[in-house]
């Protein structure tokens, strides 16, 4: 095994003899060091629930690192062709490497079948080489606070505030759709009654292009006053023939605007409501953003009670340690003293025989004497 090391970059080559032979369901190599940044190989003999050999990138020390610890790598695994290195197959890929996930890589790097292969060279003399290779983008120092969960969200929506503010002072808003309308006509000779009615229908027109039915409706009107000989000016005449002339492009233009005016009523409407659900959303964001302090104060609380638990646990188990002392002490004393009372017991005993017998003598002197 052997490993190199060149600023945030490194190498290292894992040697795995009796391949075939093992027995385990993965095997690690030893830690190598990249960039100050601890790694590991990762390789499942048999597969990692798959019939492919499946190796893994992963940092062995993540136990011990502290909270909020993350570093963004990018790196290849290799197993090496002993007999034709241009046979070897390499796989490279990224990850945000984190406390959830430590470890990544493939879990079909090579067809088992693939690498038993006799011919192959994948495991010449029964040896599997793995070499890594590893370069250390990011790395979280410890004195920075690691990104909070809700990060993406404020960013996402701050943005999205940004555009709705935007789109209100521009003066977008929740509006109805300009639907396009048309006007109607008949056929007729052109009495001055009827003449005067076209004259009033043309002015109704004329100020309102877009009701029910006004194509139709003009072009009668048109025909009528075209055909009249009294109750119009001369330049009433002209007027309505230069119009009359130019009616089917008008018609035509009339009904691109339609087809065109109603597109754009239509995205309009939709882009009103995209707007109103945009400001529901940002609604939404603000509220689940004031749940999330809330829970995040609760979890704070919830925090400094279990350090006051633990800071309790630690001081009981200090008190229980001395009071642990202290009856190992009394109880050796205990015992010292309970030899120490037999012993003084034995010597009581003898002493009591002895002043029994002196007491008996004592009387005697005392009996011949008083």
């Amino acid at each position: 095994m052997d490993a190199q090391d060149d600023v945030n970059q490194g190498e290292f080559t894992w040697a795995i003899s009796n391949f075939s032979q093992q027995k385990e369901t993965k095997l690690y190599s030893e830690a190598f060091t990249v960039f100050g940044c601890k790694w590991m190989i990762v390789v499942y003999p048999k597969g990692n629930k798959t019939d492919h050999l499946s190796l893994y990138l992963d940092v062995p020390d993540s136990a011990m690192l502290p909270d909020g610890w993350t570093r963004n790598a990018k790196f290849s695994l290799c197993v090496i062709d002993q007999i034709s290195s241009v046979h070897s197959i390499r796989h490279e890929t990224q990850h945000f490497f984190t406390v959830r996930e430590k470890d990544w890589g493939f879990t079909r790097f090579i067809a088992l079948s693939k690498l038993h292969n006799s011919t192959g060279g994948y495991l010449a003399n029964d040896f599997l080489v793995i070499k890594a290779k590893v370069s250390v983008l990011i790395v979280t120092p410890v004195n920075i606070q690691p990104a909070r969960p809700t990060d993406k969200f404020d960013s996402y929506f701050t943005g999205l505030e940004e555009l709705i503010n935007a789109a209100e002072t521009n003066g977008v808003s929740v509006g109805s759709s300009l639907y396009l309308q048309d006007c109607a006509l008949t056929d007729g000779s052109p009495s001055l009654e009827e003449i005067e009615k076209a004259k009033q229908s043309l002015k109704e027109c004329l100020s309102d292009l877009f009701r029910l039915n006004m194509k139709e409706r003009l072009s009668e009107t048109l025909s009528t006053l075209s055909s009249a000989r009294t109750g119009l000016s001369s330049e009433e005449k002209i007027a309505i023939e230069t119009f009359q002339a130019n009616f089917n492009d008008f018609t035509s233009n009339f009904l691109t605007f339609e087809q065109d005016n109603a597109e754009f009523e239509l995205h309009k409407v939709r882009r009103d409501q995209n707007f109103s659900a945009m400001k529901k959303n940002h609604e939404t964001h603000i509220l689940y953003k004031q749940l999330m302090d809330h829970l995040a104060k609760e979890e704070e609380e919830l925090k400094r009670k279990m350090e006051e638990v633990k800071s309790g646990r630690n001081k009981l188990l200090s008190d229980w340690e001395i009071l642990l002392v202290e009856s190992e002490d009394v109880k050796s004393g205990y015992k010292d003293e309970q030899k120490k009372v037999a012993e003084a017991e034995k010597k009581k005993r003898i002493a009591e025989e002895r002043m029994s017998r002196s007491t008996i003598d004592w009387s005697k002197l005392k009996a011949q004497f008083c």
